[in-house]
């Protein structure tokens, strides 16, 4: 099982969506942003003005590119397309309020008819992440909670937690005794 290069850097959740203010589960059905969410990525883009960010790498994602893209404006940078990047497949589940199969399906229990194993999931997305710490840093990765989930399980951490949409985390490797750490940026009114 591959492992996260032990390097620094930023993850961000993409912005608010129709769907997740009514709890629904979008897999890779390709939901816009709303105007909380547009919000939350210019709140999260001052939160990450000085944090010396050379480089953005987002999923193909609308929700995630378009966040992407307003924190690339903001700190003037190109945002790189990693289609690894996308979140998971839920298969029959997309559309659908979140209920009791997600902890099954983290746990390898289960997977929705037509989704994608959580196995393969945490897969692509250490071959992701790893892609993007490759690059110059501190590195900006914009994509989804159920990738997220899956980068917390690599990194030794329990999965099954929800990131609030846009809200930057500075991601540290493990040092000495201490294992991979999580700290949030700051963000204004």
């Amino acid at each position: 099982m591959a492992e996260l290069n032990p390097a620094p850097f930023w993850f961000l959740r993409h912005g608010e969506t129709d769907w997740n203010a009514r709890m629904l589960s979008q897999g890779q059905v390709d939901i816009p942003l709303n105007a909380v969410g547009l919000a939350q990525a210019g709140r999260a883009a001052e939160a990450l003005v000085g944090k010396g960010i050379r480089s953005i790498h987002a999923s193909t994602l609308t929700r995630a590119r378009v966040t992407a893209e307003v924190v690339g404006a903001r700190l003037d940078l190109p945002v790189a397309l990693d289609p690894e990047l996308q979140e998971c497949a839920f298969g029959v589940q997309e559309g659908q309020e979140m209920s009791g199969w997600f902890q099954d399906w983290i746990d390898g229990l289960s997977t929705p008819e037509g989704g994608e194993p959580f196995a393969d999931l945490r897969a692509r997305a250490v071959r992701a992440i790893n892609r993007a710490t490759a690059s110059p840093g501190p590195v900006l990765v914009v994509a989804h909670g159920a990738l997220w989930r899956a980068v917390r399980q690599a990194a030794g951490l329990e999965a099954n937690i929800r990131t609030p949409n846009a809200l930057p985390l500075f991601v540290e490797p493990p040092s000495g005794d201490a294992g991979w750490r999580f700290t949030p940026a700051e963000l204004g009114a």
